[in-house]
């Protein structure tokens, strides 16, 4: 790597990417361009500017991509549904490709010949931005510090920026015990207390939601447009995709909505507990559920719930940029023409209760599922012909003495 003449940093101007700059500048002689994004992580990103002028960066970017992240990433993949083994929605592995994505063009417009981030040779986040980038860019070079230096505790990082006069925000407060990870659609918290799967999580972890039983003893109610899968507004009013989510995640909050503790299963082969808070997008899965179950017809709705798995696996593992997953989203885009409607929520004390669904494309037909006479819509003698001809295999395997086990 010692052709390395430019590199882009993810940067946030924490202790960590602010080690890796200067260990980049000293380790590889290179020049170095810092890249911070706002994806709505709630924390002032324009301070990053002045930490990399002080350590002599001159190209900086700082980049506001929360409209970009829930219209491009987030909303594409709440149109599938996408759960990962059943409960994780995902939060910190959908802002990585766009992260991705950004350092790629950067590098492009820059002229550098690589790219650096601070995820450790522990996680998913090395392998979810390193195949982003090789997707976008075949022949970058990645630089991982994590997998090179010796810096491997917060002590040594510590001592490392005191020896070389990084500048580092020392707070009287006391400093989380965990690590965490936030953007519009969530914030994480992984370590501490968390890493023994018998240990409750603590009350005042939490930074987004209420505590479900101190939420309101009144419902919210509120009422979500779609049109083409998508939500378009709140209670009448349009929105843009972050302002949507943003005054999810305030409502959400408020009624104790969108609290996970979860043990899954990392791609580089452990287990690891996390605790997630995502209150507007818990309410957009119950939501976009309920307004297909109207709209979709039952093939299309049935063969998307068996492909989710694979299209979360590949979102989560870090392939949104390989064919196969861009090739599953056209798919899961086309059945979205007629997820149009509204749907009216009731938020309580941590649940999402569906209490209506409409849309002029609603396949739902009173008509003919009706328990009162239907005029002559359905004709219930019919049933007798499906029946026997879907118990038809049983009935020659039970004649032929076949036992069922």
């Amino acid at each position: 790597m010692a052709d390395v003449n430019k590199v882009v940093l993810a940067y946030s101007g924490g202790l960590d990417t602010s080690v890796i700059l200067k260990w980049l500048q000293d380790t590889y002689q290179c020049e170095v361009v810092t890249f911070t994004a706002d994806l709505g992580q709630g924390e002032e990103v324009e301070p990053a500017r002045a930490k990399a002028q002080a350590m002599g960066v001159k190209e900086i970017y700082i980049d506001d991509l929360r409209e970009e992240f829930v219209r491009d990433f987030v909303y594409p993949m709440f149109r599938a549904n996408t759960v990962y083994e059943g409960e994780y929605l995902l939060g910190t592995s959908i802002a990585r490709p766009l992260i991705a994505k950004r350092l790629i063009e950067i590098a492009n417009a820059t002229g550098a010949d690589a790219i650096s981030h601070g995820a450790t040779g522990k996680g998913n986040d090395q392998v979810r931005f390193e195949l982003g980038a090789y997707a976008l860019k075949p022949g970058v070079k990645v630089i991982a510090p994590w997998r090179e230096w010796d810096l491997l505790s917060r002590e040594k990082l510590m001592d490392y920026a005191d020896k070389h006069g990084i500048p580092i925000e020392r707070h009287g407060k006391k400093k989380s015990p965990y690590s965490m990870d936030a953007n519009l659609l969530h914030i994480s918290y992984e370590g501490g207390v968390l890493e023994d799967t018998w240990t409750e999580h603590e009350e005042d972890m939490w930074k987004w939601t209420v505590c479900p039983q101190n939420a309101p003893d009144v419902a919210t109610y509120i009422e979500l447009t779609y049109r083409k899968g998508d939500i378009v507004a709140i209670d009448g009013v349009e929105m843009t995709p972050a302002t949507v989510l943003t005054e999810l995640n305030r409502i959400g909050g408020a009624n104790g909505i969108g609290r996970l503790d979860i043990v899954e299963n990392r791609y580089v082969g452990m287990k690891s507990r996390g605790c997630y808070e995502t209150p507007g997008g818990t309410i957009m899965l119950r939501a976009h559920r309920a307004i297909e179950s109207i709209t979709l017809d039952r093939e299309v709705a049935h063969l998307k719930d068996e492909l989710m798995p694979k299209y979360a696996s590949l979102i989560y593992t870090g392939y949104w940029w390989s064919p196969e997953r861009l090739m599953l989203q056209q798919m899961i885009d086309a059945s979205q023409a007629h997820v149009n409607g509204v749907v009216r929520l009731k938020l309580y004390k941590g649940n999402v209760i569906v209490t209506g669904r409409k849309s002029d494309d609603s396949l739902f037909d009173a008509n003919i599922a009706t328990f009162e006479e239907d005029g002559g819509a359905y004709n219930q003698a019919d049933a007798a012909g499906f029946i026997k001809l879907n118990a038809l295999r049983m009935r020659i395997a039970a004649n032929k003495g076949r036992k069922l086990f």
